[in-house]
């Protein structure tokens, strides 16, 4: 993690936490330097990377305040653009899984599509049901290829995949690509997360690749339509 990102991830902390109220001023750049000890420019990259994500903004002569969004966003909302993985997002003592498949196979012809890779080339699907507080929450179902993630364990699958590509592994994703829609239920849905055959699901279709361009994962993740949304920050900057 970049020193920038350290600072933004411990600020963004504090708003969520309510340390740094909606529409209070934060310390300025001098004394957020002085406290993380980093320079300046390594708090206004942090701040920069807050105002894009929306949580913050700034004042010409006056300062950055905390923005309000409370009205909108939901606790269990998260970013379209986040790559921090559910684990990191809503915390480890929230989120627990339940493995329901995970196998080394050959992907089909669409699935080596999306991956970028040979039909001969094997892949982890892994379908996992997340529980937020033990309540089912999100069902994910996911294909990664073997070569890039390699030794891959269930106890991995209990908690954090992501976690073990970024700090074991020592990959770096550079990019996504996603897409959001409305979906018909299920029977995975309705067996594993209470779903009705008439229930609207929401659905997030991804391909993630690395800073390499390589491609890393191909997953959808389901969720009923009432319990998460994705939230998407526009700024008018001209």
């Amino acid at each position: 993690m970049k020193k920038y990102q350290y600072v933004a991830e411990k600020i963004r902390q504090r708003i969520e936490d309510g340390t740094y109220p909606p529409k209070q001023l934060i310390p300025n750049q001098i004394e957020l330097a002085k406290e993380f000890g980093v320079s300046k420019i390594t708090v206004k990259n942090a701040l920069d990377h807050l105002a894009r994500a929306g949580m913050v903004y700034k004042k010409s002569g006056l300062g950055t305040y905390v923005r309000d969004v409370s009205a909108l966003v939901n606790e269990h909302d998260a970013p379209a653009n986040a790559f921090n993985g559910l684990y990191r997002q809503m915390g480890a003592k929230h989120i627990t899984s339940k493995v329901i498949k995970f196998e080394v196979s050959f992907p089909s012809e669409q699935i080596a599509k999306n991956l970028g890779i040979a039909k001969n080339e094997p892949v982890y699907e892994i379908i996992r049901l997340r529980l937020m507080d033990k309540k089912p929450f999100i069902l994910e179902h996911t294909f990664m290829p073997v070569r890039l993630v390699p030794n891959l364990t269930d106890d991995i699958l209990h908690k954090s995949i992501y976690h073990y590509i970024h700090h074991k592994l020592h990959l770096h994703f550079g990019g996504a690509y996603r897409k959001i829609h409305a979906a018909k239920a299920t029977d995975y849905d309705i067996q594993y997360l209470g779903a009705q055959t008439d229930t609207p699901m929401l659905e997030i279709e991804q391909v993630v690749w690395l800073t390499t361009g390589t491609n890393i994962e191909y997953s959808t993740s389901r969720n009923l339509y009432d319990t998460r949304g994705y939230t998407v920050v526009d700024l008018n900057e001209n």
